[in-house]
């Protein structure tokens, strides 16, 4: 399977999972490690923060809420998760404080150095060119932003490839997301277990504003 046809089957997969996927047990999972991923985030005033395959935007609503001068922009390779996000957020205070927009982690739509922070949620795992994503992650960052990467990680001497859809999911170790950003100039700064074998990484400049 190429890239296109990766790219493709995943979309059509989030598709089918939107119209049900806050109502599923694996959303109530997710809200947890959202809630504990705050406990790590430190935002400079009147931040702009891009959440990478955002799915129906829970991750946003609540920094949006915890940070009332924040500017949010979701993001997600599916168009009817984004749908949900959008039927979500039209009832919120915050509603005219976030965006949401549909395209492809590899090739993010922003300009340079735009965004005070990033995150990635139980979704770097989806990305066959991992490398690549951290590139775009690297270069629409500001120079003392921060990317808080949340996913499954394995022990440090293993990596395994988990035939979960046609295309697989990848998960990485603690050395293997450090070496990756390291490839792309973007250092690890710590890593915190949040609940289970979901492990934040913090990347960005050792010398920042937060």
């Amino acid at each position: 399977m190429n890239d296109l046809e990766i790219f493709h089957f995943k979309e059509k997969f989030f598709d089918c999972w939107s119209a049900t996927y806050d109502f599923l047990l694996v959303s109530v999972f997710y809200q947890a490690v959202h809630k504990r991923l705050l406990e790590f985030v430190k935002l400079p005033k009147n931040p702009r923060i891009l959440d990478l395959g955002c799915g129906t935007g829970r991750l946003l609503h609540r920094l949006a809420g915890q940070f009332p001068e924040l500017q949010g922009t979701g993001f997600d390779l599916s168009p009817q998760m984004l749908s949900q996000a959008r039927q979500n957020n039209s009832f919120r205070s915050y509603r005219d404080r976030v965006t949401y927009i549909q395209g492809n982690a590899e090739t993010l739509p922003f300009e340079d150095e735009q965004f005070d922070a990033v995150f990635n949620t139980i979704s770097f795992l989806h990305y066959p060119n991992p490398q690549l994503v951290l590139s775009e992650v690297r270069r629409v960052l500001k120079p003392q932003g921060r990317f808080y990467l949340a996913d499954y990680a394995l022990r440090d001497d293993l990596n395994r490839l988990v035939p979960f859809s046609r295309s697989g999911l990848q998960f990485y170790s603690p050395q293997q997301r450090e070496q990756l950003g390291q490839q792309v100039g973007l250092p690890c700064l710590s890593h915190h277990y949040l609940l289970g074998a979901i492990l934040l990484s913090i990347f960005g400049e050792v010398e920042g504003i937060f």
